[in-house]
């Protein structure tokens, strides 16, 4: 039987800084989007032919690769918005902020490093933390399954497809990066790093 995904709700009720809660609330669908067709995919993914498996087209693996687009479509969006909203649920987490002054010399360093990997990405900027070297690396991933890098775990995402700012900033990447980094909740962040580690 299909795993069923169940989408959070959203937690954002007002104006962020620099980030409207109506962009926030459109935003929001596409996550929802994501919700729906990765249910709808796993759903199709137990009634495919399993025997017609074929490289270069069959209905399963067609099913498969655009499954991962789906999950981490849902993943990726879950992350963004539950670390944004520096107002609530605490905001005194410092287990990550330290781990990127260790790795990247200070925060003010991480921040460019991040805008420009968010800058050159068509679609994410991704703070992730590696099991193997036990330190934070920025990666830039162009699709929701082009740029994961395995074995590592997403603990700050930043969406920069056009969706996420032509609302609030038109092409004015930058600008909407800015305020990104400005609604940024470390209390979340730290517990999406416990959580994932269990450190």
């Amino acid at each position: 039987m299909a795993k069923e995904i169940i989408g959070k709700p959203l937690t954002i009720a007002a104006d962020l800084n620099g980030i409207t809660l109506k962009a926030i609330a459109e935003h929001f669908k596409l996550y929802e989007g994501y919700v729906k067709k990765t249910n709808e995919i796993r759903t199709k993914l137990e009634a495919a032919d399993k025997s017609l498996a074929n490289a270069t087209y069959s209905e399963i693996g067609e099913l498969k690769r655009q499954e991962s687009f789906a999950v981490n479509g849902v993943k990726l969006h879950e992350i963004y918005f539950d670390i944004l909203d520096s107002r609530l649920r605490g905001n005194d987490g410092d287990k990550v902020k330290s781990m990127i002054v260790r790795d990247f010399g200070s925060v003010e360093n991480w921040i460019t490093d991040m805008t420009a990997a968010g800058l050159s990405a068509r679609g994410w900027a991704i703070l992730s933390y590696d099991l193997t070297d036990k330190s934070v690396h920025n990666y830039s991933a162009d699709a929701h399954n082009l740029g994961i890098v395995s074995g590592t775990v997403p603990l700050i995402v930043l969406d920069v497809y056009e969706h996420a700012y032509f609302m609030d900033y038109g092409t004015n990447r930058k600008g909407y990066i800015e305020a990104f980094f400005k609604n940024l909740n470390w209390g979340v962040i730290d517990k999406i790093y416990s959580d994932m580690t269990g450190e």
